[in-house]
């Protein structure tokens, strides 16, 4: 018998075999047909059918809820890391720009002795003081000055001690350097002169 007989023979019994099979399942569903089953055991089925659908219901309406207060709460907190990064972007510009309010600051203070000979100069250097004032004030830079209070470490850094019996100990008697805030946040300390 050659190898084409032989898978010819197997392929025919298989399908015999799947054939009668078939026939058996039909007759086993004739014969429960044919049987009586009760309505309670029907229901029961549907019950529990139906209890195991409210279940699955309720998980994937709990899972949607969980998801949709999750995407929300990142959302929010997008939008907030969005708005401090647009707040807080100009800081280190800000931080240049405040030597040269220093540098007008202290050509004031030594054009001040000679306001005579230095009037208009004097009046120049003022006005663009006054300009640089106003835009640091636009994008929320604070100039501070804690002078005749108590030293604050979150502000100033003390550069010097000085002893003083009309003030008390801790108390800032000068300013060296001005201290600035931008939105409520230090921008630079001060650098102050302390009492002993």
């Amino acid at each position: 018998m050659s190898a084409e007989n032989e898978d010819v023979k197997n392929k025919q019994f298989e399908e015999d075999t799947e054939k009668e099979n078939v026939a058996e399942d039909v007759a086993q569903s004739e014969e429960l047909g044919d049987s009586d089953v009760s309505e309670d055991a029907i229901k029961s089925v549907q019950e529990e059918g139906r209890d195991k659908l409210e279940k699955d219901f309720a998980k994937l309406k709990d899972d949607y809820i969980r998801l949709y207060a999750e995407m929300d709460n990142m959302k929010k907190r997008a939008h907030q890391e969005s708005e401090k990064t647009i707040k807080f972007a100009v800081s280190s510009f800000a931080k240049e720009l405040l030597g040269v309010a220093d540098n007008l600051e202290r050509a004031i203070t030594a054009m001040s002795g000679n306001a005579e000979s230095c009037a208009e100069l004097l009046k120049g250097v003022e006005l663009t003081q006054n300009e640089l004032t106003k835009v640091f004030e636009k994008f929320g830079i604070k100039r501070f000055n804690h002078i005749g209070e108590k030293f604050d470490p979150n502000f100033e850094r003390v550069v010097q001690e000085i002893e003083d019996k009309k003030a008390k100990s801790g108390v800032i008697l000068a300013e060296l350097q001005a201290g600035y805030t931008i939105h409520d946040r230090i921008l630079r300390e001060a650098m102050v002169i302390v009492a002993k």
